[in-house]
């Protein structure tokens, strides 16, 4: 069992969570990712780990409540527990020890941008992140990504920061030169434009992918994607590819196969979906 210590809200549907968790604490690198159940019965969840205290023994979770199960998740309080988190699971983040890096964030993909942030300043890169949502308050970490490096923030409607999306803030960045390295986390649509945007340059680009997980491992194949025209599973291959080689094609598709279930599940009454989530 992992004990919530902590909780706040991020924005309107995004929740942190700081849960008990001493091994993976001490292990986690960037980039990396554990499967969460909430209890018995509960549908697995995978989890990018945005933060970790060695020292209280704590790993971060930022949390999306978009389904049933994410809902519940973020339900819960400090001082409940969560009964299974497994990891980490993933390859860490490729990162670069020298140069400037563009950290690009779209929404909660800016908690999977978080750590990478800090991966990079820490092995001595230059950090920009580039993070946005549609108004000032769908804009979330911001304060911990100003301690790595500049940040720009972009919001839809120009409530906050500059109005305009992420990847015209990149643009502009990689049209004054000197970017090394990119890496885009976000909505399918975002990483694709991303990715789209500095092939020009000729600017490496990493994207983390999101496709359904069930185990985590590799033996169910629900995430499989497709990577400079080879199959890859993005729980044990990935989660963090090369966007240039990425099919976003195949990968959109793969992200609509379970929208029926998903919203039978959403609509129906506490408890009813159990055993129907954990078959998808």
């Amino acid at each position: 069992m992992h004990k919530i210590v902590a909780k706040a809200q991020l924005s309107p549907n995004v929740t942190r969570l700081d849960v008990e968790a001493p091994r993976l604490a001490e292990i986690r690198r960037a980039g990396q990712f554990v499967i969460v159940r909430r209890g018995e019965g509960s549908e697995r969840i995978p989890l990018t780990i945005a933060d970790s205290n060695s020292a209280s023994g704590t790993i971060t979770l930022i949390i999306q409540a978009v389904g049933r199960s994410t809902r519940e998740l973020v339900a819960m309080e400090p001082g409940e527990a969560i009964q299974d988190v497994a990891g980490p699971l993933g390859h860490p983040t490729e990162l670069i020890s020298s140069g400037h890096a563009v950290c690009v964030g779209g929404g909660v993909g800016t908690a999977v941008v978080h750590p990478i942030a800090q991966a990079l300043r820490r092995a001595g890169a230059r950090v920009t992140s580039v993070i946005g949502g549609r108004s000032r308050e769908w804009v979330i970490m911001e304060p911990e990504l100003r301690l790595l490096g500049e940040v720009v923030v972009c919001t839809d409607d120009g409530s906050y920061g500059r109005k305009g999306f992420v990847t015209e803030a990149t643009r502009e960045l990689l049209a004054a030169g000197g970017v090394d390295i990119v890496y885009a986390i976000g909505p399918v649509p975002m990483m694709r434009a991303i990715a789209n945007l500095t092939r020009p340059f000729g600017v490496r680009t990493i994207v983390s992918l999101n496709p359904v997980m069930v185990d985590g491992t590799g033996m169910c194949g629900g995430c499989r994607v497709g990577v400079g025209n080879e199959t890859k599973f993005a729980c044990v291959d990935g989660p963090e590819f090369d966007g240039h080689l990425v099919d976003f094609d195949l990968l959109s598709d793969r992200l609509t196969t379970y929208r029926e279930l998903e919203q039978a599940a959403t609509a129906c009454a506490p408890g009813a979906c159990r055993v129907g989530l954990n078959k998808i």
